[in-house]
Order: structure tokens, then sequence, then C-alpha cells
């Protein structure tokens, strides 16, 4: 799949790769890919700036921790991500049943 097809669904699919815990960054990366079937393989020129400034917006927090051997920096979601993640997962499913209708219209509307 194109990476162009997340743009716009980014930040909604790592916070919601990161509501059941903290993660580190490769950890995510692997969460979605096997999330989606191996149709999406972000890489981490894409991943690291989004956490970034997704944590300077306040809706991650991140902490360095050792895993094994290695220390890595582990993402979590504050109650601002919470509450983002929901107001992303209402917006797809607007736009997913607006687009559903035009390109199924026997489908009829949702």
């Amino acid at each position: 799949m194109r990476v162009d097809a997340v743009r716009g669904h980014l930040d909604g699919l790592l916070l919601a790769v990161l509501e059941h815990g903290p993660l580190h960054g490769y950890a995510i990366i692997t969460e979605v890919q096997q999330r989606s079937g191996g149709a999406l393989e972000l890489r981490t020129g894409t991943i690291y700036p989004a956490l970034n400034r997704l944590e300077r917006l306040g809706l991650l927090r991140s902490s360095w921790e050792s895993i094994g051997e290695r220390r890595r920096r582990c993402y979590r979601l504050t109650d601002a991500g919470r509450g983002n993640l929901t107001k992303a997962r209402k917006a797809w499913d607007e736009f997913t049943a607006t687009i559903g209708a035009v390109l199924n219209p026997s489908r009829g509307t949702a």
C-alpha cells in the first residue's frame, strides 16, 4: 500500500497502537504492520517525526526504558491523546461512510 494512503491518518494509527500500553518506535512499526496484515509498512523516517510531533502536542509522553540490554524511548498516550483518538475514530467512521456511499451507492447510506 502506498504511503500516500496513510497520509492524514498517521496520527490516528499511532495513537490506536499505543492505546493499550507503551511501546518503543520499532514495536509501533511492527504493530501497525501486523494489524494491517502487512499492508502498512511505516518507515522510521515517517514514524519518529510523527511521534515527536504528537509528543510536542501533548498527545504522547515518552521516557527512556531498558528493554533487555538496550535503552529505548517508549511512548504512551496521555489523557489528551486518548481524547484525540476518540475524535480520530469518529472522523474515520464518518469519512468511510461518506466515501462508501459514493463508491457503493447500492449499499445505501450509513
